[in-house]
């Protein structure tokens, strides 16, 4: 019923900058929290980046001051603004969005497909 389409990971470069989005679609009746994950081969998921419906953001230690978070709430959309990018940031990057389908629905959480980022020179 409701679906997260990712979208901007590459290849890039030390020190370079990727901004990736992840847009909700479907039947929503509303988001609350949306958030960034990664996962590096060999290692548990992470938990990047949080944003409420009202914008008060939360970061991971190893993000703060390189990353930005952000969301259009009129397009349903979470943007996840990556810069100053190291090896160690390499890993597939997921969107997770709390939501509602219908106002009877309890609240679930949905998963993006993911997208790779590779920081390598």
């Amino acid at each position: 019923q409701v679906q997260l389409v990712e979208s901007g990971g590459g290849l890039v470069q030390p020190g370079g900058s990727l901004r990736l989005s992840c847009a909700a679609s479907g039947s929503i009746f509303s988001i609350n929290v949306m958030g960034w994950y990664r996962q590096a081969p060999g290692k548990q998921r992470e938990l990047v980046a949080t944003i409420t419906r009202g914008g008060t953001t939360n970061y991971a230690d190893s993000v703060k001051g390189r990353f930005t978070i952000s969301r259009d709430n009129a397009k349903n959309t979470v943007y996840l603004q990556m810069n100053s990018l190291k090896p160690e940031d390499t890993a597939v990057y997921y969107c997770k969005a709390g939501a509602r389908s219908s106002a009877w629905s309890r609240l679930d959480d949905y998963w993006g497909q993911g997208t790779q980022v590779t920081v390598s020179s």
